[in-house]
């Protein structure tokens, strides 16, 4: 994809994609984000219509359903100056697939790139879009790894962005979990169409989460967050996986 013109998204108001697996499943998580984005006093806004990012129609060849579903997304946030979204996989969705969904229409494809260009996963937004690492967050004594969620590292280059905010954290230490970059099995649709692969590779990740001196474990995908704790908790292992935000946002409160 030609690379993308982004407007700076300083001193803007920003529109939350809660995204559906956050919406159902860890309402907290949003939470988590406003706290953290109204903790630096930027105005956040919720287009009550967002539904879904359209990015399991895509990945299933389902074109016409994904464009119906964008075009929804599209006019939920048609007023939007910054789209924020905690999921790296989300976000590369509108980013990276939204233009060459509508290559074919003029009017949709201008809608879809703007859009492209002010969507931000939500560390990434942080680091490189405010220039902020330092939230003044702190916490007890906690070791932490990470877990690089795979459309986010690969589409967006999010690694770094994580990792620095999670270091200035007052009382916490990095360590890198083996195979951090390795998928984790979920792959949305992959997981239901390749049960046993999927499963193969989620052993793999649970033996190197039980295996790492960690305390806990952080990624950006509520997804993935998902499908390694559904792991753990059927291994009766005590590691969980938590999402970044929910991270931050509790080292604020201890702060």
């Amino acid at each position: 994809m030609t690379e993308l013109l982004r407007p700076s998204p300083r001193f803007k108001p920003v529109s939350l994609f809660i995204t559906c697996i956050v919406d159902m499943i860890y309402p907290q998580t949003g939470i988590s984000v406003v706290e953290i984005l109204e903790h630096l006093g930027v105005e956040v806004r919720f287009p009550q219509a967002q539904t879904c990012c359209a990015q399991p129609a895509f990945n299933s060849g389902f074109q016409d359903e994904a464009r119906a579903v964008a075009r929804q997304f599209l006019t939920a946030f048609a007023d939007a100056e910054v789209i924020v979204a905690p999921s790296g996989s989300c976000a590369s969705m509108v980013q990276h697939y939204y233009p060459e969904l509508f290559k074919d229409d003029p009017v949709w494809f201008e809608r879809a790139t703007w859009a492209a260009s002010i969507t931000w996963e939500f560390t990434e937004y942080l680091v490189d879009g405010l220039g902020i690492t330092d939230l003044g967050a702190a916490l007890p004594p906690t070791r932490v790894s990470f877990h690089d969620a795979c459309h986010g590292l690969r589409l967006m280059q999010l690694k770094t962005q994580a990792r620095q905010l999670v270091e200035q954290v007052e009382g916490v230490s990095v360590t890198e979990l083996p195979g951090c970059d390795q998928c984790c099995g979920f792959g949305g649709l992959f997981s239901v169409k390749m049960p046993e692969i999927s499963n193969a590779m989620l052993q793999e990740k649970v033996k190197a989460i039980n295996a790492v001196e960690a305390d806990v474990i952080l990624t950006g995908d509520a997804s993935c967050l998902t499908q390694m704790n559904g792991g753990l908790a059927r291994t009766e292992s005590g590691r969980r996986v938590e999402h970044i935000a929910d991270f931050l946002a509790r080292g604020l409160k201890r702060s």
